[in-house]
């Protein structure tokens, strides 16, 4: 009688940053995560461990940026997963909870992510729907001055990381979680566009409701986009934890996700 096979051993902080040194994470760079931990098998320490062995693989001039984004403070007309009826629209636009950076949780952004954002010296964008978080240096940089339009464009911390030229790392998920991509659909001459809304604070301690057009951010070709971004060699692989880690230079991705949809998108013009 053969007994079931068991998670093959447990990682900690110490084999987490063998793995991500050999994976090719900078010492004093700039990364953005994105995590999902489950398939990273079992982390002795869970998410603090995974921080613990970056920040010991960055050293104190490194920064760690992580999405803290908030979907669901959105224009609930255009909620699908589920939808809502069309009389609580006009509800949740008028109870919603302002934005406040300081406390607002992440959602379906990882627990990795939660923890970034709630650590102490942690900064945080204050943009009410794609917020990010740092840890780090750079981290004020990166994050301040978040405008409400353009949101993952050339003003925002997106854009910061560009120009800092920081590295993406994807943890136990794909490219359809790469964040950066959308920098690529802001860099296209004619991106469609649609109309925004989220709440928001105000400066007398209420909250508001706002409106304002913005790129229509699209995901859904990024797996492919990312299948023919790793055949070019710009993405290095390698085992993390139980999972697979993918590292790449932001730069590098952005660069040949602009090219890649004027090819494989059409735009507004076309």
């Amino acid at each position: 009688m053969s007994a079931t096979a068991g998670p093959a051993r447990p990682h900690t902080r110490a084999s987490l940053a063998a793995q991500l040194r050999a994976l090719g994470v900078r010492p004093g760079g700039t990364v953005l995560v994105h995590a999902a931990l489950r398939p990273l098998g079992f982390l002795c320490g869970g998410p603090e461990a995974v921080l613990a062995a970056l920040r010991d693989v960055l050293g104190p001039d490194g920064t760690v940026v992580v999405p803290t984004h908030t979907p669901e403070n959105s224009d609930p007309a255009g909620w699908t997963n589920p939808p809502v009826p069309p009389d609580w629209w006009p509800v949740i636009r008028a109870e919603l909870p302002g934005f406040d950076p300081a406390v607002t949780p992440s959602r379906f952004m990882g627990a990795l992510a939660e923890l970034v954002r709630t650590w102490p010296g942690a900064r945080r964008s204050d943009h009410p729907y794609v917020s990010f978080a740092a840890l780090g240096p750079a981290a004020e940089r990166i994050v301040a001055d978040h405008p409400l339009t353009d949101m993952l464009g050339e003003r925002s911390p997106l854009a910061r990381l560009y120009e800092l030229d920081a590295d993406v790392l994807l943890l136990g998920v794909d490219h359809g979680s790469n964040t950066s991509l959308h920098l690529a659909e802001y860099r296209q001459p004619a991106p469609p566009r649609e109309r925004c809304g989220a709440a928001v604070l105000t400066a007398d301690g209420g909250r508001d409701w706002v409106w304002w057009e913005d790129v229509r951010l699209d995901e859904e070709d990024f797996d492919r986009l990312g299948v023919e971004l790793e055949a070019t060699g710009a993405v290095r692989l390698g085992p993390v934890g139980d999972g697979t880690g993918r590292l790449m230079r932001q730069r590098a991705a952005v660069d040949f996700a602009v090219d890649w949809l004027a090819r494989n998108r059409r735009t507004e013009e076309a």
